[in-house]
């Protein structure tokens, strides 16, 4: 049977057992990602200055991998991350976690499929959050997002008591992404790698609605065409390919990432 006749779905799931067969995918181990995760991010316009966090799970049962508090993301290697507990309690490396982590802890503690959080305050979102208005997916391109990004509305201030932890964990639900009003982004992943995928094109996604709204009215998307394409993009092979790609530019010019 030529693939002329296929239908779409025998296609798509053609298509996604040929990337499970052929894409190539580096075996870095989770301390790698994570620093590799701060430096594409930081090229990508995520880094504000010491703001923002990314954290992993450990394979100590209620800890996770995190950066000291004082380095930049252009400064994060595997070897100088910490291992802390859910007090936020040093357990290996050097130095101190951001106060700020402790949202992280309860986001872990109500969403166990979760493996890894990444909060940062990119320009784009940071903007858009000050209009107090939810992401709008209406390109293909972010349909990873759609019906996928929840919205805060309410600022809670700085996300350092428990408090701050309960109501960001909660708004999250079960939404793999949130829009922080007046602060900035959270996005989760059971994968580091879906969970940097999914930052990348939530400043995206912020960047041409801002651009959109200057522009006109943004119009909608069909549901079902989006469903569809989130469902078409979100896969892990997708994550690991996408992953992939943009730690190769990283290691361009971030050789000491991985030391």
């Amino acid at each position: 049977m030529t693939s002329l006749t296929q239908s779409k779905n025998d296609l798509i799931l053609d298509s996604h057992n040929k990337m499970n067969e052929f894409l190539f995918i580096p075996d870095w181990n989770t301390t790698e990602k994570l620093a590799l995760t701060c430096r594409i991010l930081f090229d990508a316009g995520h880094d504000s200055g010491l703001a923002g966090q990314i954290t992993a799970r450990a394979s100590e049962p209620n800890c996770y991998y995190t950066q000291q508090l004082g380095l930049g993301f252009d400064e994060i290697s595997a070897s100088n991350l910490l291992l802390v507990d859910q007090d936020l309690n040093r357990l290996s490396g050097q130095g101190m976690p951001n106060p700020a982590n402790r949202f992280h802890t309860w986001v872990y503690k109500e969403h166990p499929e979760i493996n890894c959080i990444i909060h940062t305050h990119p320009f784009h979102v940071a903007t858009l959050s000050m209009l107090e208005q939810p992401l709008v997916v209406s390109h293909m391109d972010t349909c990873p997002l759609f019906d996928d990004c929840a919205f805060l509305a309410d600022w809670p201030g700085i996300p350092v008591g428990n408090e701050e932890g309960v109501m960001i964990s909660s708004a999250l639900g079960d939404k793999r992404a949130l829009l922080l009003a007046h602060h900035g982004l959270l996005v989760t992943g059971r994968t580091v790698e879906e969970a940097l995928m999914l930052a990348h094109l939530i400043e995206r996604a912020a960047k041409m609605q801002l651009a959109a709204m200057s522009a006109g009215s943004i119009q909608p998307i069909k549901p079902e065409l989006a469903k569809e394409a989130h469902d078409w993009i979100s896969t892990s092979k997708r994550y690991q390919a996408f992953f992939a790609y943009y730690a190769r530019r990283a290691l361009r010019t971030h050789e000491d990432c991985l030391k």
